[in-house]
Formats: C-alpha cells, sequence, structure tokens
C-alpha cells in the first residue's frame, strides 16, 4: 500500500515538485497539500495522511508551532524542510524537539535541477517515515536539566514494514535488570547515527555522568551548518561536555567530540596521545561525509580492541565495515533494537553480519554503557 504524503509548504513551486517527485515512485502517493501550519494542522485531522513533510518557515502558523499542535491531536510522523543557515539549524532542532521525526535541507536548486541522488533520498526517507507508528498519545522524554526542552523519544514508534530479520547470534538485550558488565577495560566509545540520531543521541547523553571516564566520538550524518548548533544543544543539555570536533583535538575523559558535517572525523595516534583529524573529503567513493565507516577504521587502528562501539538508528549500512574492523581487533560492538529505531538499516545491517554482541532498545543503552563502563 502507498505512503499517502500531505505536502505542506507556502511556496506554491516547492508544493508542485515535492509533489511531483514523491509521486515518481508507485509506493507514494500525495492526498493532499497545505499552505501554512494552521492548515496543515487541520488538513491533518481530515486526511489524516501516513506522514508529513513540512517547511519550517511558514505564515499564520510556523513549522514548528504546527508539530506541536499535530503531535498534541493528532500524531504523525513528520519530515522538515529547513534551511542550511545556523537559524535555520536551530529551528529544525526545534521541530525535532516538538515530535518531528527527522528532517532534510531545503536546497532549491536540486528540486529544480532533478538532482537523482537528493530525489532518491527524498523518496527513500517519506517511504520509511510513512511506514512508522507514533503513539496515539504523544510523550517526549523527561529532559535532563529542566530549564532545556528535550528531543522527542522515539522509543514506541512503530515499524509496520517487513524487514529482513536479523542475525539470531547476537544477544537480545531488552532490560538490564539481569546484565553484568564483563570486566573489559576501553579506552574511548564511539557511537555512529543517522536518521532518528539527534534523538537517540540527546537520550543517551544526557543520562551519563559529568565522571564519564572515557572520551566519546559521535558520528552523525548532518550538513555542515547543522552541527555546531546540535554540539551547542547537547552541551548544554548534559552533564558531560559536548563540542563540534577540531582538527587536532585532544581527546578528554567526559567530552563527546561530534564530528563536523560535510567533513571527515579520524583517531590519530597510539597511547595517551591520541588526538583528532578533521579533513575536507573530495572522494566520491565515500557517500557519507561524515562517514561512521571512516571513524570507526581508524578508532579500531589507533585503540585495538579498546573500544565499545554502538550503532543507532540510521538508513544505509555506514557503519557495518568499520564496526567489521573493530570486531576483528576484539573491539565490543552494540546495536540499536528494531523497536526503538526510526529507521532500523545501519543496526540492521550491523547485527545481520553477524556484528554486534547485543542489541538495545534506546532508552536501556545509556544505563548498559555505565554498567559496561562502571560508572554513574
Amino acid at each position: 500500500m502507498a505512503v499517502k504524503v500531505l505536502v505542506v509548504d507556502d511556496s506554491s513551486f516547492f508544493r508542485r515538485r515535492v509533489s511531483e517527485i514523491l509521486e515518481q515512485d508507485s509506493d507514494i502517493k500525495v492526498i493532499g497539500f497545505a499552505v501554512n501550519g494552521r492548515e496543515a494542522v487541520e488538513k491533518t485531522a481530515e486526511l489524516r495522511p501516513d506522514m508529513i513533510t513540512m517547511d519550517v518557515e511558514m505564515p499564520v502558523l510556523d513549522g514548528i508551532s504546527a508539530v506541536k499542535e499535530i503531535m498534541s491531536s493528532n500524531p504523525t510522523p513528520i519530515l522538515m524542510f529547513s534551511s542550511l543557515t545556523r537559524d535555520g539549524a536551530t529551528a529544525t532542532l526545534d521541530a525535532l524537539d516538538a515530535g518531528a521525526m527527522d528532517f532534510l535541507p531545503k536546497k532549491f536548486e536540486d528540486i529544480a535541477r532533478n538532482n537523482e541522488d537528493a530525489i532518491k533520498l527524498l523518496q527513500a526517507k517519506v517511504k520509511e517515515i510513512g511506514r512508522r507508528r507514533v503513539p496515539r498519545t504523544f510523550k517526549p522524554i523527561t529532559p535532563a536539566k529542566p530549564q532545556s526542552m528535550p528531543l522527542a523519544t522515539p522509543s514506541s514508534l512503530r515499524n509496520t514494514a517487513t524487514l529482513k530479520q536479523p542475525d539470531r547470534s547476537f544477544q537480545r538485550t531488552n532490560s538490564n535488570a539481569s546484565v553484568h558488565a564483563s570486566g573489559k577495560k576501553y579506552q574511548l566509545v564511539a557511537i555512529g547515527t543517522s536518521t532518528g540520531g539527534p534523538v537517540a543521541l540527546q537520550t543517551i547523553l544526557t543520562q551519563l555522568p559529568a565522571n564519564f571516564p572515557h572520551p566519546i566520538l559521535l558520528i552523525q550524518h548532518m550538513p555542515a551548518a547543522f552541527t555546531p548548533a546540535f554540539a551547542s544543544r547537547l552541551n548544554g543539555l548534559c552533564q558531560i561536555k559536548v563540542k563540534e570536533a577540531q582538527q587536532g583535538d585532544r581527546l578528554q575523559p567526559g567530552t563527546a567530540y561530534l564530528a563536523p558535517g560535510g567533513q571527515q572525523m579520524m583517531l590519530e595516534g597510539r597511547g595517551s596521545s591520541k588526538t583528532l583529524r578533521v579533513f575536507e573529503d573530495n572522494s566520491e567513493r565515500i557517500t557519507y561525509k561524515p562517514s561512521v565507516d571512516v571513524t570507526f577504521a581508524s578508532v579500531a587502528k589507533a585503540c585495538q580492541g579498546d573500544v565499545l562501539a554502538i550503532v543507532l538508528t540510521g538508513m544505509g549500512a555506514d557503519g557495518r565495515d568499520g564496526a567489521r574492523m573493530l570486531k576483528q581487533t576484539g573491539a565490543t560492538i552494540w546495536a540499536q533494537d528494531e523497536k526503538s529505531c526510526v529507521v532500523y538499516g545501519m543496526p540492521q545491517a550491523v547485527a545481520s553480519a553477524g556484528l554486534a554482541s547485543e542489541s538495545l532498545a534506546l532508552d536501556d543503552i545509556a544505563l548498559r554503557i555505565k554498567k559496561e563502563i562502571g560508572c554513574g
């Protein structure tokens, strides 16, 4: 059955082109349009779409306010379109706070010029997100710091699509009650994610204590304009320090380093003198910038097996090859479970390859990390 989509944008050109692009895919059907946030709220109640594409900046009622009302009255998966500016990044993060599931940069040139990669990405995201089900009573997570609004948890989202079942050789862990630490020693934690990642990362990182004993590397598929704002927001919410990674950063315990959008982040050095290499990558061979595989591979070389690597929600298979290299050195690999993912692609790829020793619900990961590391 085709995914039913409501397209919301105050630009008639953008509404028309998004509709044309989506309906090139026989698995997608555009069932309505809205020209502002107020009309979006009304059309959602009337048409009951499977998902919504939503502009952030609109008259009458802006996209963020519309998301809040929709999630309160008729919870529906929402994909935001955002401008590639710092203000646009902040607004998009606010929309995720309000309950939107994912976002795409609003690039008129890609839409107008029939950029094939942009078209395929939009179609894929709409289908993946449209197969999700938001609970009838939408509940955001409790913030780590009351003065800051959290990103809404995807833990209760449901995937109605039929997916390939993962390799059953790994342990499926739904509760930390009976789980014991392995006793393994670690040098760092590395976490890779994509679609749904901002929510997942906040859910985990806000639960880690200020005295967390190791550095953390974060690889989130995100445009360059967004990563500074995202790092700043996480830093304001978390007890640990969170910063956008910079060339030459020397790793410190209790600090999370977010890979800059549009660049690659690699770990260099041995022993206690490890530093980060951040660089432009013009290779057409590597799709993602930043890439989980690139960072994981460098960590495997620099730290050997003394690594806890976690692959969270995301489309595609980025992280699988890097996780394989880490596994060969003796590293511990975990994957987020299907039920709590926005998109199960990345963790499924790792689990199906037999690389993950545990599959964990999002809400259990932070406690499981603290037990394994021995902190908090």
